[in-house]
């Protein structure tokens, strides 16, 4: 038989609530009731129920972790971070995943049915509609690597991605580069409308600089593989900006099919510094984008939020930086 609370009670010579009150954050209870309740638990081999929990105190300690673009290797690493980071905090995932055509209502309703106290949707290319109908339902949100506006309507934690673009252009016409690419993700995506504008922008006026604009149809290996295919048969330019690192290292596998080389032929700095990057056959130059501490930060929002509904909504971006490793040239003395 399942040891029960009122075990726990007869025990520790307590009542009930005494016992649930020693095993709920913030209750006040005296310190020598709750070392007793404590020490008849852990003879009994006592846990609390954690939804009977959530009865009391209104509150399943569940959050909503909303994604897409589950093919992205990254993915396994915001993952890992966020369930981390949440467990931590005695909170839990649910994941809901909204890739391909997935009914965003029905997601929504979803996360009502189990009571979320919080949302957090860990994405760059969903639509900020979804964080703003999770708004609308009463779900404290953070939108995660999301895009950043002077009036946000809901949290946005992530990175600034016209800098971004702004610094892979700047990086490129050190290097000496004077036919510039732009190789993005799907041109809906903001993420990549962003990052294009940063990389035009900064290249706008520069003497002797042409550049192009190409996209690909995901954020995905092959995506990049086979744009850099197209785009190898039409006359490459001298380096490109990729969207993000996968779509930087499909880039590189066509153009070692083709029989050009990196960075001799073609220069390549992708976006994210994923694992993959690192890879001593891949050794891609990148824009680092400090995940880690936007997933703390997201937590450390959701979480506040939960406790003041009224918190006005913040942006918090975090600074990148170039990482270089063997894809683009030297700069020149």
């Amino acid at each position: 038989m399942a040891v029960t609370l009122k075990d726990v009670a007869l025990r520790a010579g307590v009542s009930r609530s005494a016992v649930s009150r020693a095993f709920t954050p913030g209750a006040s209870v005296a310190p020598a009731t709750r070392a007793r309740v404590e020490q008849a638990a852990a003879e009994l081999g006592y846990a609390p129920n954690a939804l009977a929990s959530s009865l009391t105190t209104g509150r399943t300690k569940l959050i909503g972790l909303i994604a897409n673009n589950f093919h992205n290797p990254m993915l396994l690493t915001v993952f890992d971070l966020f369930t981390r980071g949440l467990q931590d905090r005695g909170l839990r995932p649910l994941l809901v995943n909204l890739s391909d055509a997935t009914d965003t209502e029905a997601a929504l309703r979803m996360l009502r049915q189990y009571s979320v106290d919080g949302v957090i949707v860990a994405s760059s290319t969903l639509p900020p509609d979804f964080a703003l109908s999770c708004r609308a339902a009463g779900l404290p949100v953070v939108h995660a690597f999301g895009r950043s506006t002077v009036q946000p309507q809901v949290h946005v934690v992530g990175i600034d991605n016209i800098a971004c673009g702004a610094m892979a252009a700047r990086t490129l016409a050190a290097r000496g580069y004077s036919r510039l690419g732009f190789l993005g993700g799907p041109a809906e995506a903001t993420s990549t409308q962003d990052r294009a504008a940063g990389f035009l922008a900064a290249l706008q006026g520069r003497p002797g600089v042409s550049v192009s604009t190409s996209y690909a149809a995901a954020y995905t290996f092959d995506a990049g593989r086979a744009q850099m295919q197209r785009l190898i048969a039409q006359g490459p330019a001298e380096a490109y900006f990729c969207g993000d690192d996968l779509l930087a290292i499909g880039a590189l596998g066509a153009i070692r099919e083709a029989g050009l080389c990196v960075p001799g032929d073609i220069g390549l700095i992708g976006l994210n510094d994923m694992e993959m990057a690192r890879w001593q056959s891949v050794a891609l130059s990148t824009i680092h984008q400090p995940v880690a501490q936007i997933i703390a930060a997201a937590i450390d929002l959701v979480v506040a939020t939960i406790d003041r509904p009224d918190m006005a909504p913040q942006v918090r971006l975090f600074a990148c930086h170039v990482i270089d490793r063997a894809t683009l040239r030297a700069a020149p003395a």
